[in-house]
């Protein structure tokens, strides 16, 4: 006896009903039964996971910067002259007779100030993928035996 006719009888069993109710039958089936075919199908489900994070900050870098600053100062020049002349004064008695110079010069005086040079920004744009999913699915089909010389009709049309 194959499984099928253990699952399904071997159909010489009536359904149960009486014939006595004064309707004449037609062909039908007799004692039916059924198995329910399944199969998986995939459930697609998006989840937004935190993959990371950007920090935009700044630091201070020091550098030493030399430039070059034409400047300019004032250098006494001392000449002297040969003169060969008589003098009305004796030695000593104009003791006045001096005289001074300011000497100058221009000074480099380094300050600092702050200047805007650049800014930096951020912002995060949404791009979508396509990405291929790939899951063994399973399904399940009829198999029908026969035994003997049972006679099947097979409506596999009806079968998905």
């Amino acid at each position: 006896m194959s499984w099928f006719s253990q699952m399904f009888g071997t159909g010489d069993k009536t359904d149960g009903r009486s014939k006595d109710d004064g309707q004449q039958e037609k062909s039908r089936d007799v004692d039916e039964k059924s198995v329910k075919l399944r199969k998986e199908e995939l459930d697609i489900a998006k989840n937004w996971v935190d993959i990371g994070k950007v920090e935009v900050g700044k630091e201070i870098v020091e550098e030493k910067q030399t430039i070059h600053v034409p400047v300019s100062h004032e250098e006494v020049i001392i000449e002297r002259r040969t003169i060969n002349e008589p003098s009305e004064r004796p030695i000593g008695e104009d003791d006045n007779e001096n005289f001074s110079m300011s000497v100058g010069e221009e000074r480099v005086e380094v300050g600092k100030h702050t200047m805007v040079t650049g800014e930096v920004s951020a912002h995060k744009r949404a791009v979508e993928e396509d990405r291929e999913v790939t899951e063994t699915v399973r399904h399940e089909e009829a198999r029908i035996n026969e035994d003997g010389e049972a006679r099947i009709v097979d409506g596999q049309d009806h079968l998905s």
